[in-house]
């Protein structure tokens, strides 16, 4: 009976830690959503920037678009207790990236999974980005480009553009 007693608590225990798993992606699947709208800003190199965010696919997607910088799409949504995205990058590859939530819930961090048209481990591409909303209409975005074994970051400081 003790047997019993102890997996059933195990059970139970695994099944709450996979809620709170589901429910972090979920928050910062809902955080995406909030972005909706368009975004300027400059490139780290001082080039004007134009990031527009649409919650699509009857909700079950994000999308951003990003002009100025390459031109690229960027695909949010959830995978069951995973928030994912897959960058459409100006080089011709697709990283894939798994999100991590900051435990106060401002920051959306995205490491590499894995990515089409991709050469090789040390073939260039995007391989972790950072969301941080400082305030409804204020982000910032932290970009890491890996090549070679090396990484370049890039920060795009972003004010959410009013509606005339």
């Amino acid at each position: 009976m003790k047997a019993v007693r102890i997996a059933v608590s195990l059970l139970l225990a695994l099944a709450a830690t996979a809620v709170v798993a589901e429910s972090d992606a979920q928050k910062s699947f809902d955080k995406l959503k909030s972005f909706a709208g368009t975004w300027v800003g400059k490139t780290p190199s001082g080039e004007a920037v134009q990031e527009t965010f649409r919650v699509t696919s009857n909700g079950s997607a994000v999308m951003s678009d990003i002009q100025g910088e390459g031109n690229m799409i960027t695909m949010f949504h959830l995978d069951g207790d995973r928030l994912l995205m897959t960058h459409y990058c100006g080089s011709g590859n697709q990283p894939r990236m798994k999100a991590t939530a900051s435990p106060d819930g401002k920051t959306i961090a995205f490491e590499f999974l894995d990515a089409t048209n991709l050469e090789g481990p040390k073939s260039g591409h995007m391989h972790h980005a950072v969301y941080t909303l400082k305030d409804p209409d204020h982000l910032t975005e932290e970009w890491t480009w890996s090549q070679d074994g090396k990484d370049t970051a890039h920060r795009f400081e972003l004010e959410r553009k009013k509606p005339i």
